[in-house]
């Protein structure tokens, strides 16, 4: 039997995080910790083995808070800087572990390069910069993290291609607006069901509550919770009283469990 597998949002807030800074919006304001929202992230826990999904400028702050001190791997789901943007944070694990495994597409490594040339240097290198695995994957891979098999999924935040994970029946997905009926069908009926829910008005490269429910139904999957939420949704607890039985929306530090 597989060991089960141990989720912990890391952050569930959209690009500016809540509070966004300088905004006096009701929510900005809230007191309740659930509506305080790092940048959207989560931990993968199991038998002696810790990944995350996407590593975005909040996550030092991240790690330090969950008391993580050796990391296996990170996977991206794409290139944009809140999911990214803590690329340099990974030093203190590469200084002990050495070589720290990333998965994307090749065109998130080409970003990366760009925009972190100095950790990328192949002569010269700067002692200090980490050193990353470059494994690339895309929507048709299938590849191994410790005991545990990761299926790749492919969907569209606007017109950028963004790949989602499904691990043991948690299937992670952030920043979706579509996705074709081929990848739909790969996780059809799921155990857990993470998905973006920005906010109540349409936009154009994010799923709405609404929109973000009816891909649900359509996934039907024993549970579902929502991420990368912005302060437009609204305050968390009246958010949360007005959800469907099986859907929840996430915070920062909920830890769910999945058995396979």
């Amino acid at each position: 039997m597989k060991s089960p597998l141990t989720v912990t949002f890391l952050g569930t807030g959209t690009s500016q995080g809540i509070p966004v800074i300088g905004n006096d919006h009701p929510v900005c304001r809230s007191t309740n910790p659930k509506d305080k929202r790092l940048r959207v992230s989560v931990l993968l826990q199991w038998a002696e083995n810790t990944y995350v999904i996407d590593c975005g400028p909040d996550f030092r702050q991240q790690m330090l808070r969950e008391g993580v001190t050796r990391l296996d791997g990170i996977l991206l789901t794409h290139e944009h800087s809140d999911h990214t943007a803590g690329l340099d944070d990974i030093r203190p694990f590469y200084f002990r572990q050495g070589n720290i495994p990333f998965y994307a597409h090749n065109r998130v490594f080409q970003s990366l390069h760009e925009r972190f040339a100095y950790i990328f240097e192949t002569e010269n290198k700067y002692p200090g910069a980490p050193t990353i695995d470059e494994i690339a994957i895309d929507k048709d891979s299938t590849f191994s993290i410790g005991e545990k098999q990761v299926t790749v999924v492919e969907a569209y935040h606007n017109s950028l291609p963004v790949l989602g994970f499904s691990i043991d029946g948690f299937t992670y997905l952030t920043d979706v607006k579509t996705m074709a009926s081929t990848e739909m069908a790969k996780i059809e009926n799921c155990k857990v069901l993470v998905i973006n829910a920005l906010r109540i008005k349409p936009h154009p490269s994010h799923l709405n509550l609404e929109e973000a429910l009816q891909f649900i139904d359509k996934i039907n999957p024993g549970r579902a919770y929502l991420t990368h939420i912005s302060h437009l949704l609204g305050f968390h607890d009246e958010v949360e009283a007005r959800l469907p039985d099986n859907v929840f929306l996430a915070y920062d530090g909920l830890q769910i469990s999945i058995t396979s």
